[in-house]
């Protein structure tokens, strides 16, 4: 299992966010496929295999990309448990 700076990196590598391309959302670079499509895709069953076959211009990295910054994007918006004192 990677770091999150691994995936981090990953994301960086192949996701982009430019005010000109869909309105500054996040896109997988060199496409107009956003990270909101893929995941939608994803959590309404698709496989990765449907997902490449509806969006040709991605390779199965850009959606283990996009998969990685929502699974980093999760952590750091998760708050860190409180851990009880021991009396």
């Amino acid at each position: 299992m990677g770091t999150t700076e691994e995936s981090r990196d990953r994301c960086t590598d192949r996701i982009v966010r430019d005010p000109q391309i869909c309105g500054g959302e996040p896109v997988l670079k060199g496409t107009r496929v956003t990270l909101r499509t893929v995941l939608a895709s994803l959590a309404q069953g698709d496989s990765v295999e449907d997902i490449l076959n509806d969006f040709p211009s991605l390779v199965p990295e850009d959606v283990r990309a996009v998969i990685a910054f929502a699974a980093a994007s999760a952590e750091e918006d998760l708050p860190s448990p409180v851990i009880p004192q021991i009396r």
